[in-house]
């Protein structure tokens, strides 16, 4: 796999993240790419979607970290300017996460924010 070179520092992957795409990928027996968008809509104005690609698509820009890569849209980039995304291993359940600094208040499940 080639990987674009439009690349950012805008938005960051945690050492967590970048293990659990690690482990993903093993597990796929190929590169596992975690895709991060911000759509309108959520309980409370703007939502993260997440989803797990083979591909990088011409206009995603990639972020990396210990040789795992997560993908963005410029448009969603930015909503998530000086981002993290991390991976959160708890009790109630492990699932990939935003930490967002430009968050104004977010819902109590932490998948939709303001502005």
């Amino acid at each position: 796999m080639t990987i674009a070179p439009a690349k950012t520092t805008d938005l960051t992957l945690s050492a967590a993240a970048a293990a659990r795409l690690h482990a993903l990928s093993k597990a796929d027996g190929r590169e596992v790419l975690l895709r991060l968008a911000v759509e309108g809509g959520g309980c409370s104005g703007f939502q993260y979607e997440f989803s797990l690609v083979h591909e990088i698509a011409p206009d995603d820009l990639v972020i990396e970290r210990d040789g795992a890569h997560a993908l963005v849209d410029e448009i969603s980039l930015v909503l998530l300017k000086g981002s993290e995304i991390d991976w959160a291993d708890e009790l109630v359940g492990s699932q990939f996460q935003v930490k967002n600094p430009n968050a104004k208040s977010s819902c109590g499940c932490g998948v939709s924010f303001s502005i």
